[in-house]
Parts: structure tokens; C-alpha cells; sequence
């Protein structure tokens, strides 16, 4: 009992300070350099610091977990961050899921593809590490986790909501290792200095994934997965950011502690008046 304690209370220091790390390593290179929503210059460097911090946390943790952790919050960090940096080129552009099929069946493998395959096979990769590890298990298991990735990323569209998503989730989970690296990178993409991307969006999504899987058996993979099912189906009909301006309690949340709009610079009417 006391070591779980000691490894809870460490979790989030450690997450917290290797997604600091990776940050100031990464945080000033040119090839990591996006314009947002607004249209401001920021950093993908948010992304690679989530998954390696928030995974390192996960581990210390729950070392028990630490083989399905490293899976998912690294193998679903990395191919989020193959689509973050490729994406944009004209090969490999393509919308939504039947979209990427689409280019498949002209020839083409799309980055958005090959993020869908390799989420869903570190999700499948990572159930199967788990207890419980009967088919129904580990295949409800791998739709929890991967479908929590994409779903994570489909948050990610406006600075901190996927971060504070992840507290709502990941606090009653307890799962400290993530959390303590969302908390220290908050500040940072609320100030939109960074960006979690792809990258950081599904590595946190999946070792929530992982959190909530390891606590739970069939029953609860089954209800969680339907939930996200649900979701994610919505997503396709319904803006998320619509839904969430459209209601004041969740529009105080998502915009607290975000930089306010910018006014419109106001265009001066030309005087009647002659010069001089």
C-alpha cells in the first residue's frame, strides 16, 4: 500500500517534468512550426513532450502496466506525430476516415491512414498486455483505448480542451502520470505557444485508455466503448466547438484561461475635410 502510494505521488512530478524537458528540447526548431486557428505561429513541440512525459508517468505509476503504457501513449505519440509532420502535403491529403479509404483504393497511402492503423494496433497491442486477457477483453480493451485516442483528437481544436478533457477524465481514473504532464504543459498551450497535434492528443487519449481498461472487465469496456462509439459518430454531424459555445457552463470551462480574441482593428473613415 505504501509503495502504490509513493509511486502516485511521484507519477506526476515525473510526468510533469520530462514533458518539460522535451519541450525545451524540442520547443525552438523550425520544422515543428504551425499557425493555429488564429492564425499564430506555434510549436508542434506540445505533442512529442505529452506522450514521452505523460507515458513516463503512466509507467512510474503503474509499472505493472508499464509494457501497455509504453504501447499506447508512445506508439499511438508516434504515428500522431507522422501525420502532424506530413500531413499537409498535397499525397497525402484526404477527410475523415471514408476519405483515407478513398486514397487507399486509388493507390495511395495517406499519413491520416497510416495513424488510423497504427493507433489501432497499439490499442490492440496494448489490451492484450493487460489483465484480463480473454478475446472479448483485449478486442473491447483495444476499442477503448485507440477509440479514446481518436476521440481525444477530435477535442483538440481550440488551446487547453483536450487538456482539460483530460482532467475530467483522468482525475477520477487517478491517473497521475498523465496528468501531472497535461499540468505542465496547460500553461504553455493556453498562451499558444504550442500545440498538442495529433501527437499529444492520441498519446493522452490512449493512456487514459489504458487507465480506465486496467480498472474495469467486460461490462465496463462494453458500456465505455459504446460511449465513445456514440461520440464519435456525433462528431460527424454535430461541430463539437458549436455544442460547447452553445452551453455557458461548458463555454466558461473551455475558455478559461485562454488569450481572448483579438478585436477587429477598426478601419478609419476617410475625412471630408481637404488636407492643410
Amino acid at each position: 500500500m505504501a509503495r502504490k502510494f509513493i509511486q502516485g505521488a511521484l507519477a506526476g512530478p515525473v510526468g510533469g517534468g520530462v514533458a518539460r524537458a522535451v519541450l525545451r528540447a524540442l520547443q525552438g526548431r523550425p520544422a515543428l512550426r504551425r499557425t493555429n486557428f488564429r492564425g499564430r505561429t506555434v510549436s508542434l513541440a506540445g505533442g512529442p513532450a505529452l506522450a514521452v512525459g505523460a507515458t513516463a508517468g503512466a509507467i512510474v505509476h503503474r509499472p505493472e502496466h508499464a509494457a501497455a503504457a509504453a504501447v499506447a501513449g508512445l506508439g499511438s505519440g508516434a504515428v500522431g506525430l507522422y501525420d502532424d509532420l506530413v500531413g499537409g502535403r498535397p499525397e497525402h491529403a484526404a477527410k475523415g476516415f471514408r476519405g483515407h479509404l478513398g486514397a487507399l483504393r486509388e493507390g495511395r497511402v495517406t499519413s491520416g491512414l497510416v495513424k488510423i492503423a497504427g493507433v489501432g494496433a497499439a490499442g490492440l497491442a496494448a489490451a492484450a498486455l493487460l489483465p484480463r486477457r480473454r478475446t472479448v477483453d483485449v478486442l473491447l480493451g483495444a476499442g477503448v483505448i485507440a477509440g479514446a485516442a481518436n476521440l481525444f483528437n477530435l477535442l483538440d481544436l481550440r488551446p487547453g480542451r483536450a487538456l482539460k478533457a483530460g482532467f475530467l477524465v483522468g482525475t477520477p481514473l487517478g491517473a497521475s502520470g498523465p496528468l501531472g504532464a497535461a499540468g505542465a504543459l496547460l500553461p504553455a498551450d493556453l498562451d499558444e505557444e504550442i500545440m498538442l497535434g495529433d501527437a499529444g492528443a492520441n498519446a493522452l487519449g490512449a493512456l487514459l485508455g489504458v487507465a480506465y481498461t486496467a480498472k474495469t472487465g467486460t461490462f465496463g469496456r462494453l458500456a465505455a466503448l459504446a460511449g465513445i462509439a456514440a461520440l464519435t459518430a456525433a462528431s460527424e454531424k454535430v461541430s463539437f466547438t458549436k455544442v460547447i459555445e452553445a452551453n455557458p457552463v461548458l463555454n466558461r470551462l473551455d475558455t478559461w484561461g485562454r488569450k481572448p480574441a483579438e478585436p477587429p482593428v477598426e478601419k478609419r473613415k476617410p475625412s471630408p475635410y481637404p488636407r492643410g
